[in-house]
């Protein structure tokens, strides 16, 4: 068995990756942390995560129970996650990484820290958010200049960064696909006179609201037509699924950075 460490054991995530850690066969729950303080700290993971009685109680500092642990699942804040993954690295521990919200800086160390470990990070690790980018691509592939790209995503009040992780992946996949670089041609806001719309530019716009879970659309929008592409989460539980797969899939891997599509086998897809 995999024995599995959750990063946020009691929050949103944590509960519902707590859940499907347990349901895996192949998985099991060594051990989940949460920051100093938390009122979670000392409760039943297991009891968190809907499970019953596991034996299991959340700590405050991953150090302490870091040895009992195969691989750490963590869907925290960037902050915390370097931190995390420095740890990762002092110990030999695999990652499952679905933070959002990395910054180049930070993206820059972890592919440093994980010739250490092995570590797979990806934005979102739902299946059908993984074959929506790998479409996506093959999309504005075939539709090429002749059409504009849009896209609008839309998350919870509480979600802290914007656009998502899923957004900017999603920008970055079509702007590949024509020989664009989202970094340059990406449009977050408009407002005002702001003039026509170039041909490249790939605008991204964000919603938040209520408990929206996670909805992204990608637009294709030609003369006389458009095409509409969408992902609707209805809960978060493929989030969750999708990364216990992963951190079953990831402690046979060899040191490195890995994605959900090397998790999915979608990278000749």
């Amino acid at each position: 068995m995999t024995k599995v460490i959750i990063a946020g054991a009691g929050g949103r995530m944590g509960r519902r990756i707590g859940h499907m850690v347990n349901e895996h066969k192949a998985l099991e729950i060594a051990g989940g942390f949460e920051r100093p303080g938390n009122p979670d700290i000392g409760r039943d993971i297991g009891e968190l995560s809907g499970c019953g009685q596991l034996g299991v109680q959340v700590v405050d500092d991953l150090e302490t129970i870091i040895a009992s642990g195969d691989v750490i699942i963590d869907f925290t804040f960037h902050e915390a996650t370097i931190k995390i993954a420095r740890l990762a690295a002092k110990y030999k521990k695999a990652m499952v990484i679905g933070t959002t919200g990395l910054t180049n800086d930070e993206l820059t160390e972890l592919a440093q820290l994980a010739q250490n470990f092995p570590c797979v990070q990806a934005p979102n690790m739902s299946v059908g958010v993984n074959v929506l980018f790998k479409i996506a691509a093959k999309m504005a592939a075939v539709l090429g200049d002749s059409y504009d790209m849009e896209i609008v995503e839309a998350h919870h009040r509480m979600k802290k960064d914007a656009p998502s992780g899923t957004a900017l992946k999603l920008g970055e996949v079509m702007a590949e696909a024509v020989d664009r670089k989202l970094d340059e041609v990406g449009v977050y806001a408009r407002h005002g006179i702001i003039g026509e719309r170039s041909d490249t530019e790939i605008g991204i716009q964000t919603i938040r609201g209520g408990d929206i879970v996670g909805e992204h659309t990608a637009y294709f929008i030609g003369a006389g037509e458009r095409l509409e592409l969408s992902h609707r989460a209805m809960s978060r539980d493929n989030f969750a699924k999708g990364a216990a797969v992963a951190a079953a899939w990831v402690t046979e891997q060899a040191n490195g950075m890995y994605t959900m599509f090397d998790v999915l086998g979608l990278q000749d897809f």
